[in-house]
């Protein structure tokens, strides 16, 4: 199996509000086909010397390879975070009607 021209770029914000601003700014702007939110997420890191606690929500997001640079110099832009988590995922695979819809979306 060989992967697609297809990523998966996954993030968090701080609230359900700066990830739905977010999502529609990146489908608005054609940059995601999909921002998929998921919210109430626990999160538990080191930041500046101390373990922290965090209610965040995350970010699925839909896109190609072409504009996964543009996606994440986009969410580095709106994000209220100093280092936010920006993680591309390459998609092996998936369901052609699908994937050629995403292509679609964020045709340049």
């Amino acid at each position: 199996m060989s992967k697609t021209d297809c990523q998966l770029i996954y993030s968090t914000t701080s609230s359900v509000e700066e990830a739905n601003s977010i999502g529609k700014t990146l489908v608005q702007e054609r940059l995601a086909a999909c921002v998929n939110i998921l919210p109430g997420m626990q999160s538990i890191y080191q930041w500046q010397g101390q373990t922290e606690t965090a209610q965040e929500a995350v970010l699925l997001v839909k896109t190609t390879t072409d504009r996964s640079r543009e996606v994440i110099a986009r969410i580095e832009t709106l994000h209220s975070y100093d280092c936010p988590a920006v993680i591309v995922l390459d998609i092996a695979a998936g369901s052609l009607s699908y994937l050629n819809w995403l292509r679609d979306q964020v045709g340049e």
